[in-house]
């Protein structure tokens, strides 16, 4: 079991970046992974609570999250002696700085600047390979710092698809107990208990999750976490991850112009849950309340493509 070691959840978060990596003896020298905008957003702060730790560090921006980008990572922190890795973004730097660390075999702090999908949290990584997204494992991180006053101003619609994320822990954890049904495939009770907990912590605060508001940013943090650390204890993605993320792989796949990974995840939920007898206009309610896309118009896709993701949605990640 692989968890965090370290959360830090609240306003001015950042400012705690330096301190953790000294409590956590996480070394001497850090590589910075950001894109363009995160380092301005969060990442020179992070630079500037290192550097008050007498922690030596540089940066290293990415465009996008491929394994063009992970294999540099990896290169650069070997090639330079870097202790660690902080990932600093709402995703791809965080992927990145995941994948690059984990095959350099150093420790990675999750900094995320935005709450759009539980990947900030757990030790998978989507990067893009041959030309399409793969889910990649990698490693936890052992530091996990979110500045819910950076994340509250980020784009509502990262915020809300982080939501739909979480939502659909509901439809992940049916089909999880389903697999131990009829394939006797392992299921700890906690880790779907916990998984479950951090769905129900959304979908009862959903009227109050609104742009700009900081305790909105509260609870979504802390049911991502609640979510990554479902998985840590699982040993795999099951609590968080089911048929509704298949779904939303294969829509990746399929559509000119899919819409963000929570937001799929929200809608593929409320089919799955139709699926599963269960109460599916509870997760369409929430979403609504939120402002998350929950039919194919909403998500900018067409009926046929949502047709031809669940005929193929059975093709992800065969086991």
């Amino acid at each position: 079991m692989e968890l965090p070691r370290n959360i830090v959840i609240g306003h001015d978060a950042l400012l705690a970046v330096g301190e953790v990596c000294q409590a956590l003896k996480l070394g001497k020298k850090a590589l910075i992974v950001a894109d363009e905008n995160t380092i301005k957003i969060a990442g020179k702060t992070v630079e500037k609570e290192l550097t008050g730790r007498k922690i030596r560090h540089s940066e290293y921006l990415i465009p996008d999250a491929t394994w063009e980008e992970v294999r540099d990572g990896e290169e650069r922190i070997r090639k330079g002696d870097f202790e660690f890795a902080i990932g600093v973004g709402g995703g791809r730097s965080i992927d990145v700085a995941k994948c690059a660390s984990f095959n350099a075999g150093v420790p990675f702090v999750s900094v995320p600047t935005a709450a759009s999908h539980d990947g900030v949290v757990s030790s998978r990584a989507s990067i893009q390979k041959d030309g399409e997204k793969v889910s990649i494992g990698a490693q936890t991180p052992i530091a996990v710092i979110m500045d819910t006053g950076v994340i509250a101003e980020s784009p509502f619609r990262l915020l809300a698809s982080g939501c739909g994320d979480i939502i659909s822990n509901l439809a992940a954890v049916k089909d999880w107990a389903l697999a131990r049904n009829l394939r006797n495939e392992y299921f700890s009770s906690y880790a779907a208990a916990l998984s479950e907990l951090a769905a129900r912590l959304v979908i009862e605060n959903a009227p109050t999750i609104k742009p700009r508001l900081e305790e909105s940013a509260w609870f979504v943090c802390k049911a991502l976490v609640s979510s990554g650390v479902a998985m840590s204890i699982a040993g795999s993605s099951r609590p968080a991850s089911g048929s509704e993320h298949k779904f939303s792989h294969a829509l990746d796949r399929i559509a000119k112009k899919p819409g963000l990974h929570g937001e799929q995840c929200g809608v593929g939920t409320i089919m799955m849950m139709y699926l599963h007898s269960g109460n599916w206009q509870e997760v369409r309610d929430a979403l609504l309340a939120i402002g998350a896309p929950t039919t194919a118009r909403a998500l900018g896709v067409t009926d046929d493509e949502i047709v031809q993701a669940l005929v193929h949605a059975h093709e992800i990640n065969k086991e």
